[in-house]
């Protein structure tokens, strides 16, 4: 993938801003009027509880707890694209420690996270926007986006060495989610009348599949309803594993014309479709256009685990899913080539999915 070697405009600090006190947001962060929040709905009162799956069910020694509870997950998948998932076998106090230490990092002074500031070349680092268009809209958000697989793209020197606990919770949170990803793709197989290791094995076995970790810090801001903390946008890996803030709700999904505040699960995961497992299952899974909000009184903090297909593997519709009446709806595309337009254009609703459809 091409990309700038340094960002095409001055990078600003969003907590840089916020806590400079501010009461009126730069323009750069104003979203046009047709894109705010309280156009679509009230996002004040307007909730849901996602499917909750209780993975404790697939250890069940009755055989139809076991089917029912795929089904149920291979359904929401389907009808939702996104779910939760408790008792999921990551420890509690790991999550909990893990979530605690990106809250410290980002309360470290500017001068430390300016070390590990990141470039568009490959997104790893302290970084405050996605895309490279010049005058492009920003959104209310600092991050850190890291690599954990494959291997290979892994440096723990990039990753952050305050507070000093950080870079060993990140490695055994990444080793624990990456089992609960690849034991969730196994389902996923299932639920589509797969091989158990179909997805596994196309986004590239043990050696190539990739994962990424992004903190996301959405700090308070003065005018919540001329801004996102994440614009609208598909996830464009696999599966996401988000580990929110269960004080304060922000993420919204898309259903139908209404954007829909999610109301997160103590201690559980929300999962999410991504675009590469909508290519294939041929679009039986889908998915599903989601949003951050932000808040004038309080700061936010998310994880978002990516467990994603190598950036070599070509993805395509799994054959066993492609017949005469339900022919292939997307070309072959290797992951690099699909997500350097999200690393390019930012976050852009569904518009490149839908624009990769074959035609028929």
């Amino acid at each position: 993938m091409s990309f700038l070697q340094s960002w095409p405009e001055p990078i600003v600090r969003v907590q840089s801003l916020s806590e400079s006190g501010i009461r009126k947001i730069p323009d750069r962060f104003v979203k046009l009027p047709s894109d705010r929040s309280f156009n679509i709905t009230d996002t004040k009162t307007t909730s849901i509880n996602v499917p909750l799956i209780d993975l404790e069910n697939l250890n069940s020694p009755n055989e139809f707890v076991r089917k029912e509870t795929i089904d149920g997950i291979s359904n929401t998948c389907r009808e939702w694209g996104f779910f939760q998932v408790a008792n999921h076998g990551v420890s509690h106090e790991l999550m909990e420690k893990t979530r605690t230490i990106w809250h410290e990092f980002f309360q470290l002074s500017l001068e430390e996270k300016q070390k590990f500031a990141n470039s568009p070349v490959t997104y790893e680092g302290y970084g405050s926007r996605i895309g490279t268009e010049v005058g492009a809209k920003l959104d209310w958000c600092d991050y850190f986006f890291l690599h954990y697989l494959p291997e290979a793209l892994r440096d723990e020197n990039k990753w952050p060495r305050l507070p000093v606990s950080c870079r060993k919770l990140v490695s055994e949170y990444g080793q624990e989610l990456v089992k609960l990803s690849k034991r969730l793709t196994t389902i996923l197989s299932i639920g589509l009348g797969l091989n158990e290791d179909y997805i596994h094995q196309s986004f590239g076995g043990n050696n190539e599949t990739s994962a990424c970790l992004r903190a996301n810090f959405y700090p308070k801001c003065p005018q919540p309803d001329l801004t996102h903390g994440l614009s609208p946008h598909s996830d464009p890996g696999g599966i996401t594993l988000l580990l929110p803030d269960t004080d304060i709700p922000g993420l919204q999904i898309r259903r139908g014309n209404n954007w829909l505040t999610v109301n997160p699960i103590p201690n559980a995961f929300i999962v999410n479709i991504g675009d590469q497992v909508q290519v294939l299952s041929n679009a039986i899974y889908k998915s599903v256009e989601h949003r951050v909000i932000v808040n004038s009184k309080k700061e936010r903090l998310s994880l978002a685990f990516f467990y994603n297909p190598g950036g070599d593997k070509l993805i395509k519709p799994a054959h066993q899913l492609v017949t005469k009446d339900c022919p292939a709806l997307y070309s072959p595309m290797t992951f690099n080539e699909y997500r350097s337009f999200i690393r390019t254009k930012g976050l852009t609703g569904k518009c490149q999915i839908e624009s990769l459809k074959s035609p028929r």
